[in-house]
């Protein structure tokens, strides 16, 4: 039974119930799939060794691929993470995670066309002059079908995967099971680990009523408008009168995805440019409209022939109150404009992500040392493994834990990141012209948010 009752409800809550039995046999089930995964790979390295071969990293990447696509939705949008972060997870397991972002099996024809039935009372060939069964794109919670309008236009049609709510459930019970145990650990503590998996729960609202998603792509669009960098970004129009809460209808945008380095520099497009644009819509979307897209993996960003950035797929987002902003822009004047670090310290403080301060001295110190690097590194040369590792060592000295948005954005930049080493590996963003003028319009911004204090 799902609570469907109240719209304002947390997705965790609309979620189906799950019974400890389910739940149990659901652990069971994940648990023999995982099992499986390491059996077959343990075989076949055993027997590539009897046969003279030592298993390689790329057949390590693909059986781990393989088990998280047939653990579900759940550890797919897990995958798509991975896929996004070479940085982090290497590029021989990211590249072979790239297949999660927009090329999960499809499901089964007739059930998505009875999704279609169901929810407009005719089959998709009835509503449309010409539909394609067969998607362009199949991801973890719904699959892409290109479509025509009996009025001529070319549309994509957005349809959910029958049961992922079923499926979702289970899954997202023993996630925030296993983020309790993780919170034991001191790195488990600085991710928020529960929070997280909140975050994650409570982001299924959007992504299991397209309804909500259509909404807020629209929000997020005007909230950049106001701003310079609305003219360089686009979202796809919605048709709202072909659009439910598990089919949704949009103008079809012919475009590249950001990390087709060959596409978009046959389309002649600037690498920095787009990186460059794509960073600061994610900046001013944040710091001044309060919302931003949370998941900027590669099938969600295109370019189009012009060069605007064309962003998909706003299932999850984050958003910051007023007060937030206000501390994040001081936070960011402090460490990176001003490298004022006891005042960076202090901010995130008051951001509730220290829980033992201790020396607010030390604290500077431990922060300049960390941030350092970024100013004057390329991107190409820099190891954001070696940064998390440093980070993981200040948030265990000072028992530091991550707000459960400032998480979210994390994620945004190590997309970003991957879209920056892949594009333009020689730029140096901190140092980019435009990016420093920016933060110095950020900086007046808190200073007036001081004086009004």
């Amino acid at each position: 039974m799902t609570n469907e009752t109240d719209p304002s409800a947390p997705a965790r809550n609309r979620l189906p119930r799950v019974s400890a039995v389910t739940e149990v046999t659901r652990f069971a089930t994940t648990a023999g799939q995982a099992a499986f995964g390491v059996g077959r790979l343990v075989t076949g390295s055993v027997t590539g060794i009897i046969r003279g071969h030592r298993p390689s990293t790329q057949s390590v990447a693909h059986e781990v691929r393989c088990t998280f696509e047939r653990l579900g939705p759940a550890y797919v949008k897990l995958g798509q993470l991975i896929a996004s972060s070479p940085g982090v997870f290497g590029n021989t397991l990211s590249s072979e995670f790239d297949t999660l972002l927009d090329q999960v099996a499809p499901a089964n024809p007739d059930e998505i066309r009875r999704v279609f039935i169901d929810d407009f009372g005719s089959t998709p060939e009835e509503v449309f002059a010409d539909f394609d069964m067969d998607p362009i794109a199949s991801a973890s919670i719904a699959q892409v079908h290109t479509a025509t309008l009996k009025t001529g236009e070319e549309v994509v049609v957005k349809i959910q995967r029958p049961g992922i709510a079923g499926r979702l459930a289970p899954d997202v019970a023993i996630m925030e099971r296993l983020a309790g145990l993780l919170e034991i650990s001191e790195y488990g503590r600085m991710l928020s680990a529960k929070h997280v998996v909140e975050d994650f729960s409570d982001g299924l609202d959007s992504e299991l009523d397209f309804r909500n998603e259509a909404a807020t792509m629209v929000e997020w669009f005007n909230c950049l408008q106001p701003g310079p960098f609305g003219d360089r970004v686009r979202v796809p129009k919605v048709y709202d009168e072909l659009t439910t809460s598990r089919v949704m209808t949009m103008e079809r945008i012919y475009a590249t995805r950001i990390d087709d380095i060959r596409g978009v520099r046959a389309a002649g497009h600037d690498g920095e440019a787009l990186c460059r644009n794509l960073l600061l819509s994610l900046l001013d979307s944040a710091f001044h409209g309060g919302l931003f897209h949370g998941d900027l993996h590669a099938g969600n960003v295109l370019v189009d022939a012009d060069g605007k950035l064309v962003m998909l797929d706003f299932g999850i987002v984050g958003r910051f109150n007023p007060r937030t902003r206000r501390v994040l822009r001081q936070l960011v004047v402090d460490l990176i404009v001003k490298r004022d670090f006891d005042a960076a310290g202090r901010a995130i403080f008051l951001l509730g992500a220290v829980r033992n301060p201790g020396s607010t001295e030390q604290g500077g110190a431990d922060l300049q040392a960390l941030t350092s690097p970024l100013s004057t590194t390329e991107m190409a040369d820099l190891s954001y493994t070696d940064l998390g590792r440093q980070l993981a060592v200040i948030a265990k000295a000072h028992d530091a834990r991550l707000p459960r948005e400032l998480v979210l954005v994390g994620k945004q930049l190590l997309y970003v990141e991957k879209y920056m080493k892949l594009l333009a590996p020689r730029w140096k963003a901190i140092s980019d012209r435009e990016i420093y003028g920016y933060m110095a319009g950020i900086m007046k911004e808190a200073q007036r948010d001081r004086r009004a204090r």
